[in-house]
């Protein structure tokens, strides 16, 4: 199962840095993405983009985690010949991220 299916996500940016958030549709799924969505598979989930750091925050009165990338954006703005220097897209990738379909909550409660 792809993340999308659990959650959505929104990004910023901040020169070379992008800012992920991945929130649960459902607070229920949220145990299932902290013990999945972690800064190791990000960081690999997007391989070569991202040169730096990957960092993760629980946000859980939100049912969210946030992800900052460092050395991702091609050197920010005015210096990347990216089509996307902001990153915007970096969201959708990261919701292209493979989970465990097993122990799904909101499967549980159907």
């Amino acid at each position: 199962m792809k993340l999308r299916e659990l959650a959505h996500s929104r990004t910023g940016d901040k020169g070379d840095t992008s800012n992920i958030s991945v929130i649960a549709y459902d607070p229920r799924d949220y145990a299932l993405l902290r013990d999945y969505v972690t800064a190791v598979r990000v960081k690999a989930h997007f391989g070569a983009i991202v040169g730096g750091e990957v960092t993760r925050y629980e946000i859980p009165s939100l049912g969210a985690l946030n992800f900052v990338l460092k050395q991702a954006l091609g050197g920010g703005v005015t210096r990347s010949l990216a089509l996307d220097p902001h990153g915007k897209s970096l969201s959708s990738a990261m919701l292209d991220l493979e989970l465990p379909e097993a122990g799904v909550s909101r499967e549980a409660a159907s």
